[in-house]
């Protein structure tokens, strides 16, 4: 997997429950406006915010509608019981990359334990092919990954360990992954980091605001121009100026015309009037 991956919300009822129609409404929206694939149960998808068996009825809504190989899915938790049952539930519903947190809630955690708990989710995995690619957030996980680790995990494991996301923000982390790692697939969570593919090697983008800007980053893969580079650049810095789920959420609700997609899960709060305002610019700017 390549290119240009939307990490997309969930849409849910006033009562908290995800709705499966404007779910693959707007999955085939992305998948037919510029995006190589999908992030399902990521961050922007609220996936911590969702129990486990509504985590495993939107993986399977997913799994059901489009190619296995377009999609990846988010299936990290603190527990290593519950991370295995949900990427083992990916893998029989064909999902051939699972994005996995480090554990979060125990701090510090030191390399060599974080080592062993990623090896000790790929033995109890066996003999399933299902890629673990590692999903690096420290602002909200606490645990960084460090390079040294993937390092070591790739080199006992490449079958297995063979991609990471990262949402740390710091491409230089980034670029000593591509150095360390050789043959590591490596997604920074900007689509601003796509003008560096082919100085720094990353593989694409994994982000929140290709949900929006999915038509522009499609534009510039086919034809590089610094005005279109800059057009992202600006649309992705007027997105993330507000809480980035409320306002993603809010942008695709404006795109499809389905005012369900204003609910957000506690702790989020719908996107206030003030933001509300500052969106509907960037919907003018975008069209």
């Amino acid at each position: 997997m390549k290119g240009i991956i939307a990490a997309v919300p969930t849409p849910v009822d006033d009562q908290g429950r995800a709705l499966k129609a404007p779910f693959l409404e707007h999955c085939r929206w992305a998948l037919a406006h510029g995006c190589d694939g999908l992030n399902v149960l990521g961050t922007t998808g609220e996936a911590n915010s969702l129990g486990i068996a509504a985590r495993k009825e939107v993986m399977a809504w997913a799994a059901e509608a489009f190619d296995p190989a377009r999609l990846m899915v988010g299936t990290g938790l603190p527990s290593l019981a519950d991370t295995l049952d949900l990427t083992l539930s990916a893998a029989d519903l064909g999902y051939r990359t699972a994005l996995v947190l480090p554990p979060f809630y125990y701090k510090p955690v030191s390399d060599d334990g974080l080592f062993r708990w990623y090896m000790t989710l790929d033995e109890a995995l066996g003999a399933n092919p299902i890629a673990v690619w590692f999903y690096n957030f420290p602002q909200m996980t606490g645990v960084p990954i460090p390079v040294d680790v993937v390092a070591r995990l790739a080199a006992a494991r490449p079958e297995r360990f063979a991609g990471i996301k990262d949402s740390s923000g710091d491409l230089a982390y980034c670029r000593s992954l591509v150095t360390a790692v050789p043959g590591l697939a490596v997604f920074p969570s900007s689509e601003t980091a796509l003008a560096e593919i082919s100085t720094s090697g990353f593989a694409g983008c994994i982000s929140a605001t290709v949900n929006i800007s999915a038509p522009l980053c499609a534009r510039y893969l086919a034809a590089p121009d610094d005005a279109l580079a800059t057009e992202i650049a600006a649309t992705r810095k007027a997105i993330a100026a507000h809480p980035l789920v409320p306002a993603v959420k809010y942008l695709v609700g404006k795109r499809s015309g389905d005012p369900v997609w204003q609910n957000v899960l506690p702790p989020f709060t719908p996107s206030d009037e003030t933001a509300r305002a500052a969106l509907d610019a960037v919907i003018q700017a975008n069209r």
